[in-house]
């Protein structure tokens, strides 16, 4: 099959664009004019459209003569001209009428777990689920991902606490920590798509990993699979709260936001995990994920 991928470049984009050509599809991946080509994908055979989302003619070039549309841009934090309204709404809009243009028969977009259209819900989460509004009243049969957590080697927040348990004395987690989370590997959700793409799946799945685990569990775990744990200190939620406030104007340069501070506080996990279910994975569970990723410092036991 012909597929064009949207975030190709980034970390799950990557990943899916890879698998497909690996499974003997034909890729056609949106680069940004001034930014870098995966030399692996082009090596591979992956055709390059130059553009952005808001750049309509290289969305239909993307687009043209594709059987299978796959949509993985998204922001986790607004700069500059970067909105969420812009990238995830209008992005999608755009793309999805070069796609119908294009007489694609399937179109597969990752949201998000948590998407939503409540007023308390963040405008992450908001704009996600607008836009999973537009690809369900589209016409085009569609296969909505709304992942967990996703774990992988390029993860940052996963190699920063791994830096910390490192060189730390202590480190620092949100209030009770008690959030809970269910963490999906790359590769597992990456075939989702896949397969996908290969069976025309439709409608809207949750994803998650095998594992439910609070948030300190989650540092923990970090910190054994590195063979540096150390001993949690608990910061006050309203401190932290009220630091994110102050950090909201830098943006995507910020460690953290008021907004993903509230999404992790919400917690992220899902009773309805599709990952075997619906596409008969096994997931790999979130110690096994980081033993991969860090194969030297395998804890024994």
């Amino acid at each position: 099959m012909r597929v064009a991928v949207t975030g190709a470049t980034g970390f799950v984009g990557r990943h899916v664009a890879e698998l497909l050509l690996r499974r003997g599809h034909g890729v056609r991946f949106l680069a940004r004019r001034s930014g870098g080509v995966s030399t692996s994908l082009v090596e591979r055979g992956a055709e390059v459209v130059r553009g952005r989302l808001e750049d309509v003619p290289a969305l239909h070039a993307l687009a043209r003569g594709a059987d299978a549309v796959v949509h993985l841009v998204g922001i986790i934090a607004e700069t500059g001209t970067a909105s969420f309204s812009a990238v995830h709404v209008q992005g999608t809009k755009r793309l999805l009428e070069a796609a119908g243009t294009a007489g694609a028969r399937q179109f597969i977009h990752m949201s998000a777990l948590g998407a939503r259209p409540d007023p308390d819900a963040t405008r992450y989460h908001r704009t996600k689920f607008q836009a999973e509004d537009l690809v369900r009243a589209s016409g085009i049969r569609a296969a909505i991902f709304r992942p967990s957590l996703i774990n992988g080697p390029e993860n940052i927040p996963v190699r920063a606490l791994a830096r910390l348990h490192k060189w730390a004395p202590v480190i620092p987690v949100f209030g009770p920590a008690d959030f809970p989370l269910q963490p999906v590997w790359i590769d597992d959700l990456a075939l989702a798509f896949a397969l996908a793409v290969e069976r025309g799946d439709s409608g809207t799945f949750e994803l998650g990993g095998p594992d439910v685990l609070t948030f300190a569990e989650f540092v923990r775990g970090i910190g054994e699979a590195v063979g540096h744990p150390r001993p949690l200190i608990h910061v006050p939620l309203a401190g932290v709260r009220a630091l994110a406030r102050l950090l909201d104007p830098l943006g995507s340069w910020a460690p953290i936001t008021s907004e993903q501070l509230q999404m992790l506080v919400e917690g992220a996990v899902t009773p309805a995990n599709a990952l075997s279910s619906v596409f008969g994975i096994a997931p790999l569970g979130f110690r096994e994920g980081l033993s991969r990723m860090f194969p030297k410092n395998q804890t024994r036991g």
